[in-house]
């Protein structure tokens, strides 16, 4: 049975953070208003927009490209919205008098992936990058945060961050869940399949299936569009000045639209394989990791991320990062794992001591599969109510699965 708990917590802003939190709390706002302006209409209620999927695909990228904001947060947004004409039109069923909803409290919706919290503050993502407020907690111990937040027993779901313009004070609301030993077992030891998903230069994406998606096309198309700037530039003239501008919103739309085409084909391979995760490497300083891949590359690995991360949970597929560290060096042959620069050589790998050769980027998208099927078997063993911590977490490969721990040569591998 799982058991919900609340906890409100002051923080001690300094005036940067203060004014970054206000600036993302007005862009957040936006995002919502103009996602219910987006949903509602005022002549009957079942021209109201409510399907969350349908108004996220339509405005997601738009909002996001005109936002300084962290995806999640876009995200949160346009759920809200959402969630509030949902609402509004239940009583417009009713007979109730309604109207479209608006937004002006400042408050802001973080999840595991834009708040973390720590024992004495917490860093939350904001417009000019995170932001880590310091907590002023009550004397009196232990408070609901170190009775909940803190505590092993129960987990992080979400927070809201409000402004009290009376106190001109910042203060988050925690929700968090504790579950019961026996439910926590049953659910932490549930044997999970994960899909690795490397992304690189030479190959937009490769799965730990085998599934390349090369990036060739999006490259042609990308220098096409380029090329053409460069001829309307050169012509000087406003007639070439408005195609110049016309040409960037369809580049933009194309853009968008061949990832999202390559994000649901990630998220199809995942359910088509059975796999309950997909893991990305983290994408953060991958300009310094990738120095040869050009910004379009660099855009598409994010939008890529951001798309899969809302598209995978409507199939039930959860979405997790792992360390990038070494996973193109490493020999995904778990009975091996040597790990050494040698063993990669552009798109091949040999492993240096094993032999092992293979596409360097499936490689590459085994190990991501793998370090996280590592971390949660350890995460499970080293928990008290893990029982006898077999944790079973298969990564699944061309062929066949590997669990991180031992692995018999398949066919495919």
């Amino acid at each position: 049975m799982a058991v919900r708990r609340t906890a409100v917590v002051k923080l001690a802003v300094s005036d940067e953070q203060r004014d970054a939190l206000h600036r993302t709390a007005d862009q957040y706002l936006d995002c919502a208003n103009r996602t219910a302006d987006y949903c509602w209409s005022s002549t009957s209620y079942t021209e109201c927009k409510t399907n969350k999927r349908q108004v996220r695909d339509a405005l997601y990228s738009k909002l996001r490209g005109e936002t300084d904001l962290q995806a999640q947060l876009v995200q949160a947004a346009i759920k809200r919205a959402v969630e509030a004409v949902k609402a509004c039109v239940e009583r417009w069923k009713k007979g109730q008098r309604v109207s479209c909803p608006t937004f002006t409290a400042e408050t802001l919706d973080y999840d595991t992936r834009s708040a973390t919290f720590y024992r004495n503050k917490v860093s939350l993502a904001t417009v000019e990058g995170r932001v880590e407020p310091s907590f002023v907690l009550p004397a009196d111990s232990p408070t609901p945060y170190e009775r909940y937040v803190l505590s092993e027993d129960h987990e992080f779901r979400e927070s809201t961050l409000r402004y009290d313009t009376a106190t001109d004070e910042f203060y988050l609301n925690i929700s968090t869940r504790r579950i019961d030993s026996d439910d926590e077992v049953s659910e932490d030891t549930e044997h999970q399949t994960v899909l690795g998903i490397d992304l690189g230069v030479n190959s937009l994406a490769v799965s730990s299936t085998g599934t390349f998606w090369q990036g060739d096309e999006y490259d042609h198309w990308c220098r096409e569009f380029e090329k053409r700037r460069g001829e309307m530039q050169q012509r000087g003239t406003q007639a070439a000045h408005n195609a110049l501008l016309r040409l960037g919103k369809r580049e933009e739309a194309w853009r968008k639209q061949y990832i999202h085409i390559v994000a649901n084909e990630i998220v199809s391979e995942a359910v088509e394989n059975g796999c309950d995760v997909i893991v990305f490497e983290d994408l953060t300083d991958i300009r310094k990791r990738l120095p040869q891949a050009k910004w379009h590359h660099i855009w598409a690995f994010r939008r890529l991320s951001e798309y899969v991360d809302y598209k995978a949970p409507e199939q039930g597929v959860s979405v997790e990062q792992v360390e990038p560290n070494h996973t193109s060096q490493r020999c995904s042959r778990t009975d091996c794992g040597f790990t050494h620069d040698d063993n990669r050589h552009g798109e091949h790998f040999e492993c240096q001591k094993c032999g092992y050769e293979v596409n360097a980027d499936y490689n590459g998208a085994k190990n991501i599969g793998l370090r996280y099927a590592r971390k949660r078997k350890h995460r499970l063993r080293s928990s008290p109510k893990s029982g006898s911590g077999d944790a079973p977490v298969d990564v699944r490969v061309n062929g066949g699965t590997l669990n991180g721990e031992s692995h018999r040569p398949i066919a495919g591998d």
